[in-house]
């Protein structure tokens, strides 16, 4: 109680100019430096903030010499992690005098950023389980090693000089206290010139040579990173870091990235393309978790996984042989239950009784939507794992969305409800043959009318730009707050109108697997579901409205 007392005196003062302000950091990390043993935690995340604040009428160099003084021990791990994310010289500076339990450091050490990280490896005195933190995470010091002795060639030998008289050798002295001085420099300027001799020699080169040939390097399969709250890239293995670091995920994939790095969402088989050395170029899958500061609830990045694109569909290849076999086993006593069902209904093997023929009707009835649910259930995992192609072939994407639109008004009237369509009157060619577009538009709209509510209207819109087809529908106000739309497992409210037999989320991530096999995407922006499909030819692309932003 002691604690929280002094941090809510401190808390309540009024900082009035910069000596006051230093005065209070002064205080707050005095406070907060020492471990937290049943403290406030609303007081504490005040004091960060109040930190914050403070930072920003403090300038660097000043906050630098506050944290640098002499006689800190911060003991407390939430401290020392605030300051391994601020400015590298205060980071270098806190960390120096960070003072934690071994089992601190372990748990630590992996959520601080890279460069504080490094910071750490000037130390000699942390404890072993630390290091080898450290080492497991690839972090290691940048010297230069010292060589073997390199003896001088015999055209640079000094010209022999009368040797002066013997005196008495000076008493060796600390060589962290030296300062370095003109012999110490050419020292070490003939370390470094011997050193790049030996690389350069023609010798040298010649056995690298007569060695066996050098292998090329290994294809990267998938790694491990870390990306901070902006998405950037951050950290991930020693040997991958220096091709991916500072890559913003934002900048690699579609709108539905953007969008979840700005709710802070998770990522879950988000296709990007990375592009730079030839180890990492090429089409990735990425899954990702957001992380949150425990203390103080900040947002603090993603840790996630990227996995090839071509990995995954080698892996999914078998796993969707798989898939297919069960589905076999599956197929197999349905379809033969709808059989026998259909000869009791259609009264092959003799007359039935109306109330059998009903209810074998129904199980006619009931078979023929499982064996449709598993059809689209290995379609999906077909679609997803790169083994399966739509089939080939053009039709007009709008013309089929008329059609189904004014299917859809009827259904929707008894419901007082309606879809506001804004079509066009032109024609939108696109690679796909007729079944396959109008499987993939009644998909989608079929699914997202079926959650529309009593009296609601929603907004259809059709727009052409760069070749690419962009068909804009309103989500309906009943699936507006979800999280993540392709993984809601309710089904349509309306009776007439299903969404299937696993959902609406699987559905749509069905028409979104559909929709990336013809080269196009489906991702929820804002409040719309935005479908893109390349178009065919540009001779007559569509109009899009004044006021269309992109």
């Amino acid at each position: 109680m002691h604690f929280d007392d002094r941090l809510a005196t401190v808390l309540r003062l009024r900082a009035s100019g910069r000596r006051a302000a230093m005065t209070q950091f002064r205080q707050l990390i005095d406070l907060l430096g020492e471990r937290s043993e049943g403290g406030d935690p609303a007081l504490e995340t005040a004091a960060y903030l109040r930190l914050i604040a403070l930072g920003e009428e403090i300038p660097t160099t000043e906050r630098v010499a506050l944290v640098a003084e002499h006689g800190w021990r911060f003991r407390n791990p939430d401290l020392v992690k605030w300051f391994g994310e601020e400015h590298p010289h205060i980071a270098a500076a806190a960390l120096a005098r960070a003072q934690l339990r071994p089992e601190e450091w372990v748990e630590l050490i992996p959520s601080l950023p890279i460069r504080a990280r490094g910071f750490l490896r000037h130390r000699g005195d942390l404890p072993p389980a630390a290091v080898r933190v450290l080492d497991h995470l690839g972090v290691a010091d940048r010297a230069l090693p010292r060589p073997e002795p390199v003896a001088e060639p015999e055209d640079r030998q000094p010209s022999p000089q009368p040797s002066p008289a013997p005196a008495p050798a000076p008493a060796p002295k600390d060589p962290a206290r030296v300062l370095p001085g003109k012999e110490d420099v050419k020292a070490l300027l003939a370390r470094i010139e011997g050193f790049i001799h030996d690389r350069n020699a023609p010798g040298a080169a010649a056995s690298e040579k007569k060695s066996a040939p050098k292998a090329a390097p290994e294809q990267i399969d998938h790694f491990l990173f870390e990306a901070s709250s902006e998405g950037r890239i951050e950290w991930t293995e020693e040997e991958i870091l220096p091709m991916v670091y500072g890559t913003d995920l934002k900048k690699l994939g579609s709108g539905s990235t953007v969008e979840a790095i700005a709710r802070r969402q998770p990522m879950r088989d988000t296709l990007v393309a990375l592009r730079g050395a030839p180890r990492i170029e090429g089409k990735w899958i990425v899954d990702a978790t957001p992380r949150f500061d425990p203390g103080n609830g900040r947002f603090l990045g993603y840790v996630g996984l990227f996995r090839r694109f071509g990995e995954a569909a080698t892996e999914g290849g078998e796993q969707a042989d798989r898939l297919r076999q069960v589905l076999h086993e599956l197929r197999t006593p349905v379809n033969a239950m709808q059989g026998y069902a259909e000869m009791i209904q259609q009264q092959v093997i003799g007359a039935v009784p109306h109330a059998y023929r009903s209810i074998a009707a129904t199980i006619a009835g009931d078979a023929a939507h499982v064996l449709a649910g598993l059809e689209e259930l290995e379609r999906l995992a077909r679609l997803e794992t790169n083994t399966l192609e739509l089939e080939p072939g053009s039709s007009d994407f709008a013309r089929i969305l008329k059609t189904q639109v004014t299917h859809l008004q009827g259904v929707l009237q008894p419901k007082v409800a309606r879809i506001e369509a804004d079509l066009g009157d032109r024609t939108a060619p696109v690679a796909l043959a007729e079944t396959e577009a109008e499987r993939l538009a009644w998909r989608l709209l079929a699914t997202l009318a079926g959650s529309v509510g009593a009296g609601e209207t929603i907004r259809i819109e059709l727009l052409a730009q760069a070749q690419c087809l962009r068909l804009a529908a309103e989500i309906p106000a009943a699936l507006r707050n979800s999280a993540d739309i392709f993984t809601i497992e309710s089904r349509s409210s309306s009776g007439v109108l299903s969404a299937g037999i696993f959902g609406i989320g699987f559905s749509l991530r069905l028409a979104r697997a559909e929709a990336r096999a013809a080269g196009g995407d489906l991702v929820c922006s804002g409040a719309d579901m935005i479908l893109s499909l390349p178009l065919c030819v540009a001779d007559e692309p569509l109009s899009a409205p004044e006021n269309a932003t992109g």
